[in-house]
């Protein structure tokens, strides 16, 4: 029996796209039609028209032009360029995941809130940092009714911040801090984001710092457990190194991403967390 793959395309062939090639062409379920970029000599096009993938320098244009053999489009580009690519896929019918901080459709943590999702035809996946602190804020909100202020610092190697990164920090800040406030319920949300030029480099640190009323550490170290084999369910790497702690009102509670190596280094897991993520919804959409 032949079963039919859910049929997606990368738009963007930096980093985060060609990553996404890797591990789409790893899925049971998923079949990549399309890798699209501007430049046919690009490294990401290097590597995909090796792997032996579809490619195409005729960016959203490929995308309209050949609707017929698209379900879904993964958006790697830029959070400018997401904005005109949402209006443009949603007129010619194509869902689409948006890995740029853009904040335009709902919110997706997998973890969290994959079923609400599904029906929906622009799923956000917020951002690095938030795929990685979100679930943990979601946890402290289950195990207190009220959250005064939730701070995150993700600390991520120097080197895994390509062009786009770098370029969308404002936007990456706004949309984690949104997220976090969304999710958990905190009345007030910070989110820092810390490049690290350290060598050897280092692997993806998340600090959640926490103030609640009468913390409840036994019923947020239940919360933890839940959330936390969620998530390493598709992000194999996530592991809590550090608490939770209480220093008063405080709860503090640290995880690190180590990537899985597909692409991109090990190291780059702030890049690896939001693939995994976005490819575990993507294969959401095939299963149903």
């Amino acid at each position: 029996m032949i079963v039919k793959k859910y049929r997606v395309a990368i738009l963007g062939s930096g980093n985060i796209g060609t990553d996404l090639l890797f591990k789409v062409q790893k899925s049971n379920i998923l079949e990549c039609t399309a890798f699209i970029g501007r430049s046919l000599t690009s490294q990401g096009m290097s590597s995909a028209i090796k792997l032996g993938a579809k490619v195409s320098d005729q960016s959203i244009q490929y995308v309209v032009d050949n609707v017929e053999k698209i379900d879904l489009v993964f958006d790697a580009t830029s959070a400018k360029d997401h904005a005109s690519h949402a209006v443009i896929l949603k007129n010619i019918g194509v869902k689409c995941i948006d890995l740029t901080p853009a904040n335009i459709g709902p919110m997706c943590i997998p973890s969290v809130n994959s079923n609400e999702c599904l029906n929906e035809v622009n799923i956000s996946m917020v951002s690095c940092g938030g795929q990685a602190s979100i679930p943990i804020a979601v946890a402290i909100s289950n195990s207190h009714s009220t959250i005064d202020y939730i701070e995150v610092v993700s600390s991520i190697a120097s080197k895994s911040a390509g062009p786009a990164t770098r370029m969308n920090l404002d936007e990456y800040i706004k949309t984690t801090e949104t997220g976090l406030k969304k999710f958990s319920g905190a009345k007030k949300t910070k989110a820092i984001l810390i490049l690290n030029p350290a060598s050897p480099c280092i692997n993806m640190t998340t600090t959640i710092l926490a103030k609640v009323q009468n913390p409840n550490i036994k019923a947020l170290k239940l919360e933890l457990a839940e959330i936390s084999k969620k998530v390493k369910s598709y992000v194999p790497g996530y592991e809590l190194i550090l608490g939770p702690l209480v220093e008063n009102d405080r709860i503090i509670i640290m995880f690190k991403i180590k990537g899985l190596g597909d692409y991109l280094p090990e190291y780059a897991g702030n890049l690896d967390i939001i693939n995994c993520a976005a490819v575990a919804m993507a294969e959401e959409y095939a299963r149903k």
